[in-house]
């Protein structure tokens, strides 16, 4: 634990940072013949289950961030009443041997939610089954979310992925074929400002992890064709998060509303930027707060389950200009 951490832990006994001693179990599960592991950290009395679904070349530890507990939201959201469940997504981790098997996007989406019903029960749920998913890891989340077990989740949360590249990323993502598997450039796409990161974190050395080459094709359509038609089938509320400092993706307010847009059938949708934040938002400085903005969120889903939002159905979280203000 670090000295914040402890400081913390010790001035608010009862808080999440206290529980930051309580490690995740690491957990494996089968289903269909594939082996599927991760990180579970159950809370005493759970009031939603959270299952969360890592990015590219990183695993389940990316929510429970080595070295620093106090940014782990593994251990935030179980001092608050969620059980929560990182998976290792599919060719990462105990799947990856079984990579040649999980090319069918159907069968990776089968495989995820079969791992959450074996590994924690609907009994053990609460209220229910709330996804956080990063970057190209919601690719499968949105697919769960728009498959017809989707109406059963409370609510999802999606951050660091998009329907516009930045015009230095695309530059150095985007070849004539398509997205280029080892871009030069990517680390610093991903990782900078290095000041928004703990020192031993940057450049993702102690996350990282080898990507399937599923992951590529996976993606290869994924801002102008997968992402819309997958956001038009989801009925659920959808939070969609991009740091300010976000590299990758446009998160300017014209085109985060241009992503709000593609979610016709949600129930509520909110646009979050993030302050203080890069691309990875689950690991930098100003993580414990976004992660308390995730539980935030998923509260509001689960208190209005049954009556639904009596508010704007579209909702932007951060700096706008003016004349977006005046027309809202």
């Amino acid at each position: 634990m670090t000295v914040e951490a402890q400081r913390s832990a010790a001035q608010y006994p009862g808080s999440p940072a206290a529980r930051a001693w309580d490690a995740p179990e690491q957990v494996v599960t089968e289903a269909g013949g594939i082996a599927v592991s991760g990180l579970l950290l159950r809370a005493r009395e759970p009031r939603v289950v959270l299952v969360a679904l890592h990015g590219g070349a990183t695993t389940a530890a990316y929510f429970d961030c080595p070295g620093h507990p106090e940014l782990s939201l593994v251990r935030v959201a179980a001092g608050l009443g969620f059980t929560v469940l990182a998976l290792d997504r599919p060719g990462y981790g105990a799947s990856a041997p079984f990579t040649e098997r999980l090319w069918d996007p159907q069968r990776r989406v089968d495989l995820m939610y079969s791992a959450v019903d074996q590994l924690v029960p609907d009994a053990d749920r609460g209220a229910g089954t709330f996804v956080i998913a990063h970057s190209a890891g919601c690719e499968l989340a949105l697919r769960m979310a728009a498959d017809p077990r989707g109406a059963a989740l409370i609510g999802i949360e999606l951050s660091g992925t998009g329907r516009e590249f930045a015009a230095a990323a695309r530059q150095i993502l985007m070849g004539p074929q398509g997205p280029v598997e080892r871009p030069r450039g990517l680390g610093d796409l991903l990782w900078q400002p290095a000041s928004l990161y703990p020192p031993d974190l940057v450049g993702g050395a102690a996350l990282a992890a080898v990507g399937p080459r599923l992951e590529a094709a996976a993606v290869t359509d994924w801002a102008d064709t997968e992402f819309p038609a997958l956001a038009a089938r989801v009925h659920i509320p959808v939070r969609f998060t991009l740091g300010d400092h976000e590299r990758v993706w446009r998160n300017d307010f014209a085109a985060m509303t241009h992503v709000g847009a593609t979610f016709t059938a949600a129930s509520r949708v909110v646009l979050n930027r993030q302050p203080g934040s890069g691309h990875n938002l689950s690991v930098g400085r100003s993580a414990r707060a976004y992660h308390l903005g995730v539980l935030g969120f998923a509260e509001e889903c689960l208190l209005t389950a049954g009556d639904g939002f009596d508010c704007l159905p579209r909702q932007f979280d951060g700096t706008e200009p003016v004349s977006a203000r005046e027309v809202r």
